[in-house]
């Protein structure tokens, strides 16, 4: 099994930036592709971005036009969100989840562990 916790949420102005983190435990990371999801009140989980096992290959959603970068540190297990120019709309609580093996995956089924989320507020 493995666990994955967030943090670094929080609110913020909108233009500002937030750096979340999610650590992994109980397995190493590097057997797994990780990616971002979030869910905003009353809509579905929805991809964000996501990235290789050794961070050479990502994937990331439209609405994310260059704003956010993934990376991960394999020596710390750990995987990061870079969000900057947020908007009211990124709103949400995003998640963190891994996937074993090495395809990039874009839709919550594929993806095999869940952290519990780290809320975002973003105010106009």
């Amino acid at each position: 099994q493995m666990q994955l916790s967030e943090s670094g949420g929080g609110l913020v102005q909108t233009g500002g930036s937030l750096r979340l983190s999610c650590e992994a435990s109980g397995r190493p990371i590097p057997n797994y592709t990780m990616g971002w999801f979030r869910q905003a009140p009353g809509k579905e989980r929805e991809f964000v971005i996501a990235i290789s096992n050794f961070g050479h290959r990502k994937e990331v959603a439209d609405f994310v036009e260059g704003r956010f970068t993934i990376s991960r540190d394999n020596a710390k297990n750990t995987l990061f969100l870079q969000m900057d120019s947020l908007k009211p709309e990124d709103t949400a609580v995003y998640y963190c989840a891994s996937k074993v093996g090495t395809r990039l995956a874009t839709t919550s089924p594929e993806y095999d562990y869940w952290g519990r989320g780290t809320q975002v507020t973003v105010s106009s």
